[in-house]
This record gives structure tokens, sequence and C-alpha cells, in this order.
């Protein structure tokens, strides 16, 4: 007897509601520019930076989130830049162009 049955047992009258799955959908900006993806060093350390955006900032911003998310690193959002720490830009590019982006290496 599974929990559905035992539920049916105490609540007889109870009918079961079927809810529909939510599914984050984001939609993003797609522009025509390429999102431009370089690499610089800080203070010794390597970054990405992610430029070259139109859309607006929040879906910027969210597009940021999700990068750090799939790298499991860190970084910030400034100046309509992404930054993330170290050098990760193959696997940003081919994660922006997943997503549906015209990207472009620059810088090594």
């Amino acid at each position: 007897m599974d929990l559905k049955d035992q539920l049916k047992n105490l609540f007889p009258d109870h009918e079961p509601v079927n809810e529909p799955e939510k599914q984050e959908e984001t939609t993003l900006w797609l522009q025509e520019e390429p999102m431009i993806c370089k690499y610089e060093k800080r203070k010794g350390k390597p970054i990405t930076i992610i430029e070259g955006y139109t859309g607006a900032d929040s879906d910027y911003k969210q597009l940021a989130k999700e990068i750090k998310q799939m790298l499991s690193v860190g970084g910030s959002f400034k100046n309509n830049q992404i930054i993330i720490q170290g050098d990760f830009r193959d696997k940003i590019m081919k994660f922006l162009q997943d997503k549906g982006f015209k990207t472009k290496r620059v810088g090594g």
C-alpha cells in the first residue's frame, strides 16, 4: 500500500488536483552583434570578461548567474560586463552558443 492509497483511506471524499508543472522560461534578447569574450589578468589572477549584450540588465544579470552556477566559480556584473574568475573562455563560449548567442573570442 503506497502513500496515495493510505491518504485515500484516511480522506475518502478528497479529490486529487493535478497541478500543471512550472517551467522556467528565460527569454533572452538575441542581438545582431556577437558577444565578446576576452581574457585578462588583474593583480596576477586570470579573469574572463563577457560584454556586448544589448538587452535588459535583468536578463544580463540572469545570464551571469547561470554562467557562474554552471562553472561553480565566483564573478560579478559591473558596467555592463560579466566578470568571471578564471580562464573559462571556451566553456563560456560554448554555453552562450548553445543559448543562441553569437560569440567572438578576444585576447590570447
